[in-house]
């Protein structure tokens, strides 16, 4: 998968582009996921985000046993994409690599906190180099009242981070790499994704080939893509 990198980053630039052509996928919309699709001679790098309840049903942490398997269960699934998305036989497409794994949002959360901490730590030393030249006194008074002011605002800094927290949001991620003797042959993509996972009802579809890019939208109900020779 390595060998698509450059064609990886080619595939941002082009989503970005075509914005405007396609509907805007929201930060975190249940029910819809987004697959990205590179092509690049041979090579096809596939990307998958979804979010958690399309998947288990659920975007809590596991609680349970039961909710470990769940989450085990669809991770061994999404690491098969070839019976998810499948792909002409002609095309003759194998699987060089596949990752699959549940993220949450934990880690955006940590680096808000450092943020405020670093932002802090400057705050208060830029305040007491300026108290320096102020009389004994009065820098106690201001020692004080900073202290007070800080207290304040890094109680309110977790409280924030505390609501934040409450809202939990968890997804699947996926990458796909795949060789295909004779990707010209993939004029078409059936979705078993859809029966795999009865809570997702839309993918939003981005694909760059050296035909161009192109965005599509598929549905449960209509669960074929036609390239029309976007390949």
């Amino acid at each position: 998968m390595r060998a698509l990198a450059l064609t990886a980053i080619a595939l941002v630039l082009s989503t970005q582009a075509q914005s405007a052509e396609t509907r805007q996928l929201s930060a975190h919309e249940h029910g819809v996921g987004a697959l990205n699709i590179a092509v690049e001679g041979n090579e096809i790098l596939m990307e998958l985000e979804v979010p958690g309840a399309d998947i288990v049903g659920f975007e809590h942490e596991a609680e349970s046993a039961e909710d470990r398997a769940k989450i085990d269960a669809a991770i061994a699934i999404l690491a098969k994409p070839l019976e998810l998305f499948v792909l002409p036989a002609a095309a003759k497409c194998t699987v060089t690599g596949a990752t699959a794994a549940l993220i949450g949002d934990e880690d955006h959360d940590d680096h808000d906190h450092d943020g405020h901490a670093k932002d802090d730590d400057h705050d208060h030393d830029e305040h007491a180099k300026d108290d320096d030249h102020d009389h004994d006194e009065h820098a106690k008074d201001d020692d004080h009242d900073h202290d007070e002011a800080h207290k304040e605002g890094h109680d309110e800094d977790h409280a924030d981070h505390a609501d934040h927290g409450e809202e939990h949001h968890t997804e699947f991620h996926a990458e796909y790499g795949l060789n295909c003797a004779a990707p010209e042959a993939i004029d078409k993509i059936d979705f078993a994704y859809f029966a795999q996972f009865p809570n997702a009802r839309e993918l939003v579809v981005q694909m760059i080939s050296g035909k161009g890019s192109n965005g599509f939208e598929v549905e449960r109900d209509k669960p074929t893509l036609s390239l029309n020779g976007a390949i």
